[in-house]
């Protein structure tokens, strides 16, 4: 369940980001499917790849004070809308690095306020 939650709050923050972020487009039909299967494919990004390559660039993260973060989380939304277009044929894009850079803040801010609603393991075993 607590899957599932966290899969809606990723596609909130990414609805979020398409209405936001010029360069964030969602097209076709099926608009809402390829919101909800893009953030499943940039969570599955995100805790795999991004987890390898932040680990992997430790000391530029370091060195940058944790700005260089952002930009891995660019790459991530970027790949995910490259693997949404061409491997499920969906209309969810990313046109460049700017707008994935800053596609990339927006889901992370929002997907963290709305993680603060959602009760942590901690809560629910008391």
């Amino acid at each position: 369940m607590r899957f599932v939650i966290r899969w809606i709050v990723t596609a909130i923050a990414v609805a979020v980001a398409v209405l936001i972020i010029p360069g964030i487009d969602v097209y076709g039909p099926n608009a809402w499917l390829a919101i909800l299967v893009g953030a499943l494919i940039l969570g599955f990004l995100n805790a795999t790849l991004g987890l390898i390559i932040k680990i992997g660039a430790i000391g530029c993260v370091v060195m940058t004070l944790g700005l260089f973060n952002l930009v891995v989380n660019a790459g991530m939304l970027m790949l995910a809308s490259w693997v949404s277009q061409n491997w499920f044929d969906l209309g969810f894009s990313v046109t460049g690095f700017w707008p994935a850079f800053f596609g990339g803040i927006v889901i992370s801010i929002v997907s963290g306020m709305l993680n603060w609603f959602v009760p942590s393991d901690e809560d629910t075993e008391r």
